[in-house]
Order: C-alpha cells, then structure tokens, then sequence
C-alpha cells in the first residue's frame, strides 16, 4: 500500500513523503492516526503542486533576501547610532540589535528583522562596526554601523 505522511514517522519517513508499508499497517495505524493519507492519483497531484507552490515561494524569498542584502551592502549605507558616552569614548550600555534594525528602517527604509542581526561582541564604545545580518539561510550580508556621541 503507497501512503503519503502527512506528519513526520519515526522509521519510515518525513511529512510529505510517498511510501510503501503493509496493508495493516498503513490502514490500521498510520491512516488511523491521521498520520498519512492514501496515495491516490488525486492526493499524488495535490502533493505534487503543494511542493511547487513551497518551491517558488522559497525562491522569492531568496530572491527578495539578495535584493536585501544589495541594499544593506551599498557604498553609502552607514546606520549611524548616537548613545550618551562617559570618559573614553565609552558608552552607557550597549547598543542592542533592535536599536540597529530601527534606525536602519528609519534612515534608509530596509525593514531587517532583529533576531536576524547576529552580534559578536557588544557595542559599547564609539566607532564603527561591521555586524553580520542572517537575510537567508544561503544569504548573509553586513551592516556598517557608526556609533557617534550624542
């Protein structure tokens, strides 16, 4: 019997995968359970267009995370950030990456999330910064943030 799993099984498969298990099994636990469907011609091309659909989606989303990153990376796109400093040039605080991901929508219109910005090490201290943005999982970019005095 051909089953198409609708949820993850331990042993025979992940979501979305056609197998081949035995008449009692497939019948008696898997469709049972609501853990596959029978693989009918039907089901086989509601499958089939459900994994295009996710295909092209995915593609639009790396499309759109190039374009992202190309904005991020121009010549002239620098996030300046102004934080209260005492001596040293050192500042009150760190400058979180949700400050980062808000001034860079403010100041140029590119809407990053911010669980997506990975700091490596704290900015406190003025200066200027290279801070690694995670667009997609094959697209990484870099924002360049100057940290001035207020």
């Amino acid at each position: 019997m051909k089953v198409i799993l609708l949820k993850d099984v331990k042993k025979q498969g992940k979501k979305g995968d056609v197998i081949e298990v035995s008449d009692g099994y497939g019948r008696n636990y898997l469709i049972k359970n609501n853990l596959a469907k029978v693989a009918d011609g039907a089901a086989l091309n509601q499958l089939k267009s459900k994994k295009e659909a996710e295909a092209r989606l995915a593609k639009e989303e790396l499309a759109e995370s190039k374009e992202t990153k190309e904005a991020i990376e121009k010549e002239g796109t620098v996030v300046t950030i102004a934080a209260k400093t005492g001596e040293d040039g050192r500042l009150f605080g760190t400058i979180p990456s949700k400050q980062i991901a808000e001034e860079l929508e403010k100041q140029y219109n590119i809407e990053v999330d911010r669980r997506k910005i990975q700091l490596g090490e704290n900015l406190n201290s003025l200066g200027r910064y290279k801070v690694p943005v995670k667009l997609h999982s094959e697209v990484t970019a870099d924002i360049k943030v100057h940290i001035v005095e207020q």
